[in-house]
Parts: structure tokens; sequence; C-alpha cells
């Protein structure tokens, strides 16, 4: 099928308004349907200034004009952990042009973007190369991103963590466009080469989001697209319907597995780069990226599998929405390095790895404030030079984004020898183990009324305990990182490490707003689910943390929320 751009490459960024009366924020064109509109509680004061699009200077275009005291207020409104304004507008913008997803009429609908074969995705739009760049848009997808991705704002958007965030109205549509645009790196820049390195992994040059990363980060919020299909048929026909109930256990599990492997992918996309060649932490430095190449799409292979069967089972096929969301999706991995293969390259990479890993395992637990990457809530660390203050200056001692400029000491590192972003010398390795062994160790410390912590610590050190008897064959796996027994470590490792990410995500989120990300529920069906995959027995009885974590995801696609660790809001 032909993907469009929007009607011209040099229109303006249509207008959102947020009326006060009834804070909802509404396209001049297309308007979203009433029901769907992006609703939240207003803020008490009235219309705030008016905000010119990004990069649009003073040639005119397109406002957006802002509800509340403050810029800020639109961001607060977006998200349960709002972004930056300029992210906030980013997003919103780029879902307006994008238009309604459930319009057929609609080129960037999700109709449309499945009813042509998944594997022809990217031929498809290939084939509209002529009529692109007619309109000066370049040629394939690229060029058409490019369109889309500057009128809304996104090259003023250079954190990664960012970046994505930005893009997820196109994420949570096509994997494979998603993808794409995920590989352009700013207004009047080609789209990004790909370049490969010594160790085989190919990069984006240009782009602001690691090419290992990439995928990951497309993959989480495209099944997350498919979940909120399945949980609104079977929250929505549940009652009429009391078969389709035994599906929510299952539904609840996969949120909980979607929200873990998101949490490891911000972590680390968070990670600050290194400042240069060897200037970098330690042998731990790259592990995180690793880490999400491999498990990601592995966990959410079991993931989408679980979600066909509750869709096939609910009657929606291949000619549905869900079901062909599903199917394309399915045939796009391989197009996003996110399949079987691409997780083996991360997996071979983890395994020559484990050798130096385990030499630098900590002996204590993680003690003081947790590391910036793990936040979530917080601004991004700010990358060395040449990462984002190189990409796009700093003014003020902001970055582009409207953070503040990290404050290094003259040998590239934060006081009290941290890394940027608050990690240790000693590297990822060392920062993820020593949040196991603090997540243990509050199993002996918990409340024995809240029996949710309790059970957390609980299973958090049964997960250590695991650590702890991989560390001798760890040593000697890098003689033959290509062997089964090899790739069996780093599968274990690379699970236990996105445990300790749950762990501390969740620990970071625990700030007393009382958000769902900082509860338990959530975390420990995740570790359970990963004590399922090491085969790992669970430590007694404990609260069967499904039935709240249905209730989140039942309550979530009723109010238009999304499915990621931010509880973003939806336009449409």
């Amino acid at each position: 099928m032909a993907v469009t751009p929007p009607a011209a490459p040099s229109a303006p960024a249509p207008a959102l308004a947020a009326s006060p009366a009834r804070g909802a924020v509404r396209a001049a064109a297309p308007a979203p349907p009433p029901a769907a509109a992006f609703t939240a509680p207003p803020p008490a004061a009235v219309s705030g200034p008016v905000v010119s699009p990004a990069g649009s200077g003073d040639r005119g275009g397109g406002v957006v004009r802002l509800a509340g005291p403050v810029p800020g207020a639109l961001a607060h409104r977006y998200a349960a952990l709002p972004p930056p304004l300029r992210v906030a507008l980013a997003a919103l913008r780029l879902e307006v042009l994008l238009g309604d997803p459930r319009d057929a009429a609609n080129p960037y609908s999700l109709p449309a973007l499945t009813s042509a074969p998944a594997a022809a995705g990217s031929a498809a739009c290939a084939g509209s190369a002529a009529s692109a760049a007619s309109a000066g848009a370049g040629e394939g997808w690229d060029g058409r991103a490019g369109v889309l991705l500057t009128a809304a704002g996104l090259g003023q958007v250079c954190a990664a963590d960012q970046r994505v965030r930005a893009l997820r109205p196109l994420l949570r549509r096509d994997l494979a466009l998603g993808h794409a645009a995920g590989r352009w790196g700013g207004p009047g820049m080609p789209p990004a080469r790909r370049v490969r390195g010594q160790d085989g992994e190919s990069c984006p040059v240009s782009s602001a989001v690691p090419a290992a990363l990439l995928g990951p980060a497309a993959l989480v919020a495209a099944a997350g697209s498919v979940l909120r299909q399945a949980a609104l048929t079977v929250a929505g026909r549940g009652s009429g319907e009391p078969a389709l109930r035994q599906w929510q256990p299952v539904l609840a599990a996969a949120f909980a597995d979607l929200l873990a492997c998101e949490s490891l992918t911000c972590v680390a996309l968070r990670r600050p780069a290194a400042p240069g060649p060897g200037a970098g932490p330690g042998p731990g430095a790259g592990l995180l990226g690793a880490v999400a190449g491999y498990v990601v799409p592995t966990v959410l292979a079991d993931v989408l599998a679980q979600l066909g069967l509750v869709l096939a089972e609910c009657g929606h096929g291949p000619a549905s929405t869900g079901g062909g969301m599903l199917a394309k999706l399915t045939g796009d991995l391989p197009l996003a390095g996110v399949d079987a293969a691409g997780a083996a390259h991360w997996q071979a990479r983890l395994a020559r790895a484990l050798p130096a890993l385990a030499a630098e395992e900590p002996r204590t637990a993680h003690r003081g404030p947790l590391p910036a990457p793990f936040r979530l809530a917080d601004p991004p660390a700010t990358a060395p030079a040449g990462g984002v203050a190189a990409a796009g200056g700093q003014e003020g001692g902001h970055t582009p984004d409207g953070h503040e400029s990290g404050r290094l000491a003259p040998d590239g590192h934060t006081p009290g020898g941290l890394e940027p972003g608050g990690y240790g010398v000693g590297g990822d390795s060392v920062v993820l183990s020593g949040l196991l062994r603090a997540g243990a160790a509050r199993a002996d410390g918990a409340d024995g009324a809240d029996t949710g912590r309790a059970a957390l610590g609980a299973l958090a050190r049964r997960l250590l305990t695991e650590q702890r008897a991989l560390r001798r064959p760890c040593r000697t796996a890098g003689a033959d990182p290509g062997a089964v027994a090899a790739r069996a470590l780093a599968d274990r490792q690379a699970l236990l490490w996105l445990a300790a990410a749950v762990l501390g995500v969740r620990e970071a989120a625990d700030d007393g707003r009382g958000l769902f990300l900082g509860g338990t529920h959530w975390a420990l069906l995740a570790l359970s689910g990963i004590a399922g995959r090491l085969g790992v027995p669970l430590p007694g009885p404990a609260p069967d943390p499904r039935v709240p974590v249905w209730a989140e995801l039942a309550d979530r696609v009723r109010r238009g929320v999304d499915c990621d660790v931010y509880a973003t809001r939806l336009l449409w």
C-alpha cells in the first residue's frame, strides 16, 4: 500500500487546542472523535500561552494553545510520569498528523497499515517513492518519515529515551515504519546510514536512538497496541460472556512482561554513552543494549503467542483489526531485527562478555539513591561530549529538551566516582547485580503486614541465589562463546538482569504518589514470569498479583491510557 505524507512538506503542523472547560486536546484537521478525545482533569486556570511549532521561527505556521497557569501543565496531563513539555508537544503533533487510527481512508490508520502483506510492508512504502519525490519528501518511507517528524518537531528532541517517547504514536501503529522512523537523524539530515562495527552489529549513524535499542523499543510499543486490542475485547465482552474471563490472568501476565521489557529498554536508553573511545566504564559498558536486544524479543515472542491465542478465542481472526495487527507485527520482526536471528546475535555477544562480567560481581547490596536511568520520572542524564550536547547544543545550561546539563568533573566523571547518570565505575552489571541483592535484603526487613513487598523480596532473594550459582561457570564460558552451554548461561544471566531492572524501576517509582509503577503487583507478576522461564521454584505462598494487574489494564483501556510504563494518555 502507498503511505502518503501530509498535504505538503511545507505545510505547518496543525493546531492543538486544549479547551479549559472540558480539558480536551483536539486537532483543527482532522478532528478526533469526541468519544476518544484526549481527556484529563483540566487545571483551574484559563488558557495559557501560545507556543509556535518547533523550528517554525517567525515563519508563521500552526500554534499550540496550552491550558493551565504554566506551559508544563500539558506535559503533566499527558502522562502519569510526564515528559518535558517539548516532548509532549512533539508526540501530540505527530499523533494529529497521523490521524484517526480507526479511519480506513486514512493511510496511517490501523486497517490501512495492516491491509498489505506483512512481509511487503517496506516494498509498499517504496512503491510510492515517485509521488514522495515529487513532493520533495525523498524516496521511500525514510523521506516520508522526515516530513512527518519535522512537522512534529522531533528534530529538537535529542535524548534517546525522550525521542522514543515522542515517536511512540508512530511506533504503536506499525513496527516496520516506526523502526524506519527511528533511524531519522533530524531536519535536513539524510536517513541514518547503517554501518558495521567490530562486533558485527549494525548501528545507525546520526540517529539519536542506539541500534541495539531501536528494534526493542519499537517492538514494545507495537506489542502494546496488540495487547490493548485483546484487553478491549475481554474487558468489553467479559460481563456478557463469562468464558472470556479466563483470559484475564493471561493478559495480566502479558501486561507485566511488557512493562518489564519496557523498563529494561527505558533504563538502557537513559544510560549515557561513554565520553569517547577508551573512556567508558568497564566491561559492562555496553551490557544493557545487548541484554535488551536479546531478552526483549525473546520474552515478547511468548507474549505475542499468548495474545494470538486470546484474539483467536475471542473470534478475532487475521481479517480483524487485532488479528491483522498481530500478523503484520509478526511479519515485520525480521525487518526491525527483533526476530530469532537478531536475538541470537545479541545472545552471542553476551556469551562472549560473561567472564569479564562475572569478575566484577558485587559483594554488597546497592545502597544510596538509585542511579538516574532507573528514575523514569526524572530528566535523563546529559550525554558527555559528543552526545546530546554536540547534537543540539546547549543554552543556559540546558539541553535541547529543556533539561539541566550535567556537571562533570575534569576527568569526565560526576563527583563521587560515578559515571554520568549515576552509575559506578564498575559498569552496568555491578549496578544490576547490586539491585538484586538490595531487593533480597528487603525480604528480611519487610513489614509483615505488607505481604506484597515481602513476597517481592523473597522472590528477589531466590533469584539472587540463582545468580550466585552462575558466577563460577560464567568465568569459564568465554572459552567457547558459541557453545550451547555458554548461550544458556547468557540466557539465564540476561533474565536475571531483566529482573534487576524491574526492581530498580519499581523502587524508583515508589515515591509516595501511589503510581501503579511504584506498586508491587506488576513487579511481583513480572518476576514470577522470569522465575518460571528460569525454572526457579517460587518461594512459599504469596498473594496473587494477577487480579490487581488485570484491573489496572482494564481501567487503562477504558480510559484511553496506553499500556506503557509512563501511563500515557491517548489522543484518539
